[in-house]
């Protein structure tokens, strides 16, 4: 498990600097005089035979200038108070962007093994009700049987078609099993889990060549790096976008929120909540208002303070509203006239609970919207999770992110290896 943002400018990296030029640091001298923290607020001590007036001086500048001592006649410093420690900062489990130069080799592969172990941990329980319908399914398939045969594999079909997987799919995922099976390389139960598991994961793989697959396809210099969310209301648009701001923000990013769906009155408003708890700043406009117009202003904005990711909400549309679509198509001309190639990245949010009801909007969103990733929420909340299979077979996009839970850090970077093995155990 890495970062969850990647994408970094050359300011964010720490340097050691092997290949600078040396530059000469003169030495410290081994005596120097004693002087006064501040030659401000500096009091000269008064020379004994001499005659001059003492300046009055507050109690807090003399608490740290050098005392007359009476007996002896010297001076003296009082003795330096300690500057209290500094706690170490409390971080979250997903804070992997620090370095850990104070780490040893073995201490830095323990905290990502105990990171990964905790990872694989929160995703097995977000497909939890996937893989007990599932494994429930295949015990009953695999019950008393010791040898694979066409009635096998038949229930095997109809089980993997109930979590969602998708005929077409399934029937793929069954034609190279048989061919195995044809080739006496799948000869037990435990070849065939395995197979399955194989295939899965192929599908899952296959999809990351198509659309943007990571951030860092982008050229660092470009700035800012836009994001434009679209995806039919109900879904967890809002919700998304929150997480995402505050996600990248976390890792050092400077994060700049557009609220271009001024379509809906409560928009702004539920976009507005989300920018407050999360410390982002939110650019928007009273309702009506053209939202190429609202992105304009955010695109604007963006460059004057530097910021490293622009996230744009838009208004949850129906594949069948024209009009809708058109201002889509509107809004990222204006994008790709004000930075290089914005949108960089246009993720459709789809609800893992709609299952493949979903999938005839995303194709719709295809044609006109020029989706490069998937967003899947709410994959914690349904039995049926192998939609994700589907997804990037029949859409063959990548998915992005998946909202694993309620929580702020539980929207993560989609992983199709700790998929795959949630849902098999």
């Amino acid at each position: 498990m890495g970062l969850f943002w990647k994408r970094k400018g050359k300011d964010q990296f720490v340097t050691l600097g092997l290949n600078e030029p040396k530059t000469e640091v003169p030495l410290a001298r081994e005596t120097q005089e004693v002087t006064a923290p501040s030659e401000a607020a500096a009091v000269s001590a008064p020379i004994a035979g001499a005659e001059s007036k003492t300046q009055e001086t507050p109690s807090s500048v003399l608490a740290d200038q050098p005392r007359k001592d009476s007996a002896a006649g010297q001076q003296r410093l009082a003795p330096p108070v300690p500057s209290p420690a500094k706690a170490n900062p409390v971080r979250s489990s997903f804070a992997t962007s620090v370095l850990g130069l104070n780490l040893s080799i073995e201490e830095l592969q323990a905290q990502e093994a105990a990171l990964e172990r905790e990872f694989s941990a929160r995703f097995r329980r977000a497909v939890a009700a996937t893989r007990e319908s599932l494994s429930e399914k295949l015990d009953t398939v695999f019950q008393g049987r010791k040898q694979i045969d066409d009635e096998l594999l038949d229930e095997l079909e109809e089980a993997l078609i109930g979590t969602d997987i998708g005929v077409t799919t399934t029937l793929e995922i069954l034609d190279s099993v048989r061919r195995g099976i044809a080739r006496k390389s799948i000869n037990d139960l435990d070849a065939l889990k395995q197979a399955i598991k194989d295939e899965l994961l192929k599908i899952l793989r296959a999809s990351e060549a198509q659309g943007i697959a990571s951030e860092t396809n982008i050229p660092e210099n470009v700035s800012p790096y836009v994001m434009m969310i679209v995806g039919v209301n109900g879904v967890g648009k809002t919700t998304t976008i929150g997480k995402l701001a505050q996600r990248i923000k976390a890792e050092g990013n400077d994060v700049l929120i557009c609220a271009a769906d001024t379509f809906r009155a409560a928009a702004s408003d539920q976009l507005a909540i989300w920018a407050e708890r999360t410390g982002v700043p939110l650019i928007q406009q009273k309702q009506g208002t053209d939202p190429a117009a609202v992105l304009f202003d955010s695109l604007r904005a963006a460059k004057a303070r530097g910021s490293d990711v622009l996230i744009v909400d838009t208004a949850g549309r129906l594949h069948t509203k024209s009009n809708l679509m058109s201002e889509l198509e509107k809004m990222k001309r204006v994008a790709a006239r004000e930075v290089e190639s914005a949108p960089h990245e246009t993720l459709l949010v789809l609800d893992a609970v709609t299952g493949q009801n979903g999938l005839e909007q995303a194709r719709q969103f295809l044609k006109v919207a020029g989706v490069t990733g998937i967003v899947l929420t709410k994959l914690d909340g349904t039995a049926k999770g192998g939609i994700a299979v589907a997804i990037a077979k029949e859409l063959n996009l990548p998915i992005r992110y998946v909202g694993i839970g309620e929580q702020v850090d539980d929207l993560v970077v989609f992983d199709p290896e700790q998929y795959v093995n949630g849902l098999f155990g």
